[in-house]
């Protein structure tokens, strides 16, 4: 056995502790380096509400769920922590409990740094004055610190009457993968998504608040197609996080071409896992002319100059 183990070591170069410990770290290099361009992706779900303590310990199970599950991310709805302001606070932010919820912040980063995990998290994040606050996502490094914040950009009429609107786009790289964010009305606007895609984004985190729905709703029906056409559209994996108060349609998990790859269980708490890899390769029908039309040629092929062409009211 020894006599083996020395061989071994003479075939790798080693002839001693230091060189094994090289051998481990190159290694762990290579793994790392195989592993870049894949990410676990945990999307949640849970009825948000107006209690910040308990949205607290909701956020703190899943995260816990997520890291049993060995996710990288885990990705929260809309306001998760704060709870809604339309729906959950009565229609008014004036008493909001800014402490309580720098306490369950606090917690949550703690966390966050513990288990080693990324955090995409929905709140409510103040502003000085008298200005309006912003409907945020905290970007949460694995190393518990907040790393950048993306505030939602296109509020609804009825969110400016609570909410600032936001001025910039967030995206940051994870094992390898190029990373957006936006929030819920963000969604009808594709122009958003498009320069995301300029900024080379390959996963977008969306995070919606569309629960206790009414019966006459229809986004329940409209909302994941309309996040499946901006995957399509774009090339890019979605992440669509949506609280499950219900009734409210389920998070759902999309691939670059469109498809919906899994989705969460309607109105009841659930994080489910999905494979992000860049190396693998979708459908993509507008790929080999979204480049030129992102560039202002809004057309395949090449234009024709003739007469016939040019006169539209010939036959």
């Amino acid at each position: 056995m020894v006599s083996f183990f020395f061989c071994a070591l003479c075939y790798l170069g080693c002839s001693g502790p230091e060189n094994t410990l090289r051998v481990k770290n190159e290694f762990r290099n290579n793994t790392a380096e195989s592993e870049k361009g894949r990410l676990l992706v945990a999307t949640c779900q849970f009825p948000i509400c107006g209690d910040i303590s308990a949205n607290g310990e909701w956020i703190r199970r899943q995260m816990h769920q997520a890291h049993k599950r060995n996710a990288d991310i885990a990705h929260f709805p809309e306001c998760a922590l704060s709870g809604y302001a339309i729906g959950d606070h009565n229609g008014t932010l004036e008493s909001f409990d800014w402490e309580r919820q720098r306490a369950e912040l606090k917690s949550i980063l703690e966390l966050a740094k513990e288990l080693e995990l990324w955090v995409v998290l929905g709140a409510t994040h103040p502003l000085s004055g008298d200005n309006k606050p912003h409907n945020s996502l905290y970007l949460i490094s694995s190393s518990g610190k907040i790393v950048d914040r993306y505030d939602k950009r296109f509020c609804t009429s009825a969110d400016l009457q609570h909410y600032s609107p936001g001025d910039h786009f967030v995206t940051f790289d994870l094992k390898g993968v190029k990373c957006g964010l936006l929030i819920c009305y963000d969604v009808r606007f594709p122009e958003l998504y498009r320069e995301y895609k300029k900024l080379g984004v390959q996963l977008m985190f969306h995070s919606f608040y569309n629960a206790r729905e009414k019966k006459t709703s229809i986004l329940s029906r409209i909302i994941p197609p309309t996040t499946q056409a901006q995957a399509a559209t774009n090339y890019m994996f979605l992440s669509v996080s949506n609280s499950c108060a219900p009734p409210a349609w389920q998070s759902i998990f999309i691939g670059p071409d469109g498809l919906i790859q899994n989705r969460c269980p309607r109105n009841k708490p659930a994080v489910m896992v999905n494979l992000v890899d860049t190396a693998k390769r979708y459908y993509d029908a507008s790929g080999p002319y979204r480049r030129d039309c992102m560039g202002g040629k809004y057309n395949s092929g090449d234009v024709v100059e003739d007469q016939r062409s040019a006169d539209r009211q010939c036959y």
